[in-house]
């Protein structure tokens, strides 16, 4: 672990000399895209030798997008393979709906001939990327002092939305995966009941990542336009119907005040952001601190207003006492899975 690092996680494995000398793969894997880091691991660092991303659907399996990127670059049959996967991992293996294939422990280990593969859900992965985690990675929302003790929740709003925690056990942060992204959403006003009321008769059942993730702004967006009969631009229904990047055309605009729709759209996803980050965190009690990462935030952190941020997520029936002191940080980093999952391949054990 960094010596600037500021989580202190459980790694029993940084000192053991059989860790030592040796090349790790890890790979962060995506529905639109996969990213094959290969690493030395070398004195408790892991060197980055090659980075390399491919389109996922171009492959029949995960085992035959490992070879290629191997004899592609020319690279040695590594002696660890840790990869980053979408969904829960169950007995090792993982089902996640977006990918194209499978991803079952044994099956890579036999076709890959890597004698020791892991799979680690892609947020307990963003969990152990803190290992290594210094303080110019992270932008302060609110701070109270150093960092506590305590546990720590994280929260990833992108493709979808992702959660997880560590652990306090009294010396060390132990990382560990929720599917708390699927839990259902809850509206508070009138006009958010109508939200509800609108996606429910899309999705039946109203999961928060339909509303905290890309998919989600969109909903909130076209839930103002279609309901609330906010007037859409001519110009941002061309470049909607041209297919570019929503959520980045939403943020820009928004960041620039040019249109009401793209700053409404933006203020309600920050409102609903602070509202989930409230529950989580109450529902880990996350004294510690708590980290928001993805793709979303990284794109808004200009945009969001710290103060108003923080004045959201206090609210609470009777536990404004334990949240007013939880720092709050956005995580300035988008390579946390492939990083995060090699510290879990290369250090997690003995």
């Amino acid at each position: 672990m960094s010596e600037t690092a500021k989580f202190n996680l459980y790694l029993p494995g940084l000192n053991n000399l059989q860790n030592e000398n040796l090349n790790l793969v890890s790979a962060d894997i995506r529905a639109d895209k996969t990213t094959f880091n290969y690493y030395y691991i070398k004195g408790g660092v892991l060197e980055l030798q090659k980075e390399n991303t491919y389109n996922t659907f171009d492959f029949s399996s995960f085992s035959e997008m490992l070879s290629h990127f191997l004899n592609e670059n020319k690279l040695e049959k590594p002696s660890k393979l840790s990869l980053g996967v979408p969904g829960p991992v169950i007995n090792g293996k993982c089902l996640a709906e977006r990918l194209p294939w499978a991803l079952i422990g044994e099956e890579i280990k036999n076709e890959s001939g890597v004698e020791a593969v892991y799979l680690i859900n892609d947020m307990e992965a963003t969990a152990y990327f803190m290992g290594n985690l210094t303080s110019h990675c992270l932008l302060p929302i609110y701070e109270h002092g150093g960092i506590s003790d305590g546990n720590v929740a994280i929260l990833s709003p992108g493709n979808g939305l992702g959660e997880a925690g560590m652990f306090w056990d009294g010396k060390y942060l132990r990382p560990f995966a929720t599917e708390g992204g699927h839990s259902e959403f809850s509206p508070r006003t009138d006009v958010e009941v109508e939200f509800y009321q609108y996606l429910k008769a899309i999705y039946g059942i109203v999961s928060w990542e339909s509303v905290l993730s890309k998919e989600g702004l969109f909903n909130i967006y076209r839930f103002l336009r279609d309901v609330k009969r906010h007037k859409e631009p001519e110009w941002l229904t061309a470049k909607i119907q041209q297919g570019e990047d929503f959520t980045e055309v939403i943020c820009a605009s928004a960041m620039e005040e040019k249109e009401m729709i793209c700053k409404l759209t933006m203020e309600t996803f920050i409102d609903f952001l602070a509202r989930e980050a409230n529950s989580l965190v109450l529902k880990l009690k996350a004294t510690g601190g708590l980290i928001i990462g993805g793709d979303i935030p990284l794109s808004i952190k200009n945009y969001i207003d710290k103060e108003k941020f923080y004045k959201k997520f206090i609210i609470s029936d009777k536990m404004e006492s334990l949240l007013k002191d939880v720092n709050i940080y956005i995580l300035l980093n988008d390579k946390t899975i492939a990083a995060g999952a090699a510290y879990y391949g290369a250090f997690h054990s003995n």
